[in-house]
């Protein structure tokens, strides 16, 4: 996968847009976060202006979480404010003024509201979460959000491996890593890759 040609595909189909907006889907532990960053890097390089939304930011408070049942399922597509991400959406698409947007701070686990500004000269914004092409209620409300959407899917082995890293890396023992990684983190990778809509791009090898 080349950044440089998925960059210029997106300034392709985005040529006389006021507003062009990409989704960058896949399962947790997919790249994301790193494609999002590195595309970004390579559209503003091309002179063109660019954000980046991401979707952990609409994660519910741990309180709620916690009232519902739902805590040790943080992450789970039912542990997210979807009503306030699409309402979000709808505002950077309208775009006429500055949206301002919550940014999950991953030291605290928690989300902090009006983080990060959208500029209504910003011309490309890539949105990119676990579950924006989730073939289930309510996230089939984002079908129509995007003009253009990449799907992340290394391989449910690759996964595994990245998903309990990460925990290991968090200081978590091989006990504790693999409990959090194979009782949450991988069910909803197996949930998203298996249950996704179509794509205009797919990437196997990020």
């Amino acid at each position: 996968m080349n950044v440089q040609s998925l960059k210029d595909e997106i300034l392709k189909r985005a040529a006389g847009a006021g507003r062009f907006i990409v989704a960058i889907a896949g399962p947790p532990g997919a790249g994301k976060s790193t494609l999002s960053e590195a595309l970004a890097e390579a559209i503003a390089e091309a002179g063109q202006s660019v954000a980046v939304l991401p979707m952990d930011g609409f994660h519910m408070d741990n309180a709620v979480l916690i009232e519902k049942g739902l805590l040790p399922r943080k992450g789970a597509p039912e542990t997210f404010d979807v009503r306030a991400f699409l309402s979000t959406l709808a505002a950077v698409r309208a775009n006429d003024g500055e949206v301002l947007v919550p940014v999950f701070d991953r030291t605290r686990e928690l989300a902090i509201a009006s983080a990060r500004a959208i500029a209504p000269g910003t011309r490309i914004v890539l949105v990119e979460g676990n579950y924006l092409l989730l073939d289930e209620a309510p996230w089939r409300g984002l079908d129509a959000v995007f003009d253009y959407s990449i799907f992340i899917d290394p391989g449910i082995d690759v996964l595994e491996q990245r998903l309990l890293q990460r925990w290991y890396d968090h200081g978590y023992d091989e006990e504790t890593a693999r409990k959090k990684a194979f009782g949450n983190d991988i069910p909803n990778a197996r949930r998203v890759v298996g249950n996704c809509r179509a794509s205009d791009r797919v990437i196997r090898d990020f």
